[in-house]
């Protein structure tokens, strides 16, 4: 191969085992931070936005710096008007209408349900929760979480939701536009129980804004300080939240100052 491609041997070794430069190094560290902060916003941050929160916890990088990186990686935010070659091509999908179109109410249960996957970070990784909720009675019908984000994450929310709720068909279910909501498996799942998916616009947090609002509520009543160590940790805290708490006694400004369950049996 040296001899094909006109390399010396010794050259190419001295390649093999050469040490990573300080540059190399410091840019794979920024990376990982720069990730969590594009992570963190969901993906809204740009390099200038993030080289504001690099300043705060006393990090200086040049904002071309911080784009290269995220170039390199990836890394594009929402709406942005630039191309990255190096951001992988998704799949194409059919697009469903914003059937919500940001008018979220319901005037009985099981008709409109919303659905969102978020991250909590933890000493040890990252775990992944998604979740379903009802328009009308702002009720978690759905949850599931795994330490990775892939399909079967929201299938297996949206087969919990199914099963708690055995809604009729015609249920309309708003999502964005993820992969993992535009996914055969998931379309197939709709299609099979008679629900209509409804979709966001591209890069637009405001159609979906219930759920939105529900993962602010978690992380800062729950998740915020907790310092997780693992996981697993998150994963019994979160539980406990849904479970025996947010569904059965939080209240609620939207209904009247109820728990979604008090709202759900007193409409029923």
């Amino acid at each position: 191969m040296c001899r094909i491609l006109k390399v010396s041997r010794s050259g190419f070794y001295e390649y093999l085992n050469r040490k990573k430069s300080k540059r190399t190094i410091e840019n794979e560290a920024l990376y990982e931070i720069i990730k969590d902060i594009f992570e963190e916003h969901k993906g809204r941050y740009g390099a200038r936005r993030i080289q504001l929160v690099l300043e705060k916890i006393n990090i200086k990088a040049n904002h071309k710096r911080i784009a290269k990186i995220m170039n390199k990686n990836g890394l594009v935010a929402r709406g942005t008007r630039k191309v990255y070659p190096a951001y992988p091509k998704v799949k194409p999908y059919e697009e469903k209408e914003n059937i919500l179109n940001q008018v979220f109410e319901a005037k009985e249960k099981n008709k409109i349900w919303v659905g969102d996957i978020t991250y909590i970070k933890t000493k040890n990784g990252f775990l992944y929760l998604s979740v379903f909720i009802d328009i009308f009675s702002r009720k978690v019908t759905g949850w599931a979480m795994d330490t990775r984000i892939r399909s079967g994450l929201v299938l297996s929310s949206l087969t919990q939701a199914i099963g708690r709720e055995n809604p009729n068909p015609g249920l309309i279910v708003h999502t964005d536009r993820g992969s993992q909501y535009t996914c055969r498996n998931f379309q197939s799942s709709l299609v099979a129980c008679g629900f209509k998916h409804s979709m966001s616009r591209r890069g637009n947090p405001y159609d979906n804004a219930v759920i939105e609002s529900f993962y602010r509520t978690l992380k800062r009543e729950l998740v915020k300080g907790a310092n997780y160590d693992n996981p697993e940790q998150a994963r019994l805290d979160i539980f406990k939240y849904i479970e025996t708490y947010y569904n059965s006694k939080r209240i609620h400004s939207a209904l009247g100052y109820l728990s979604p369950d008090d709202f759900d049996s007193k409409n029923s």
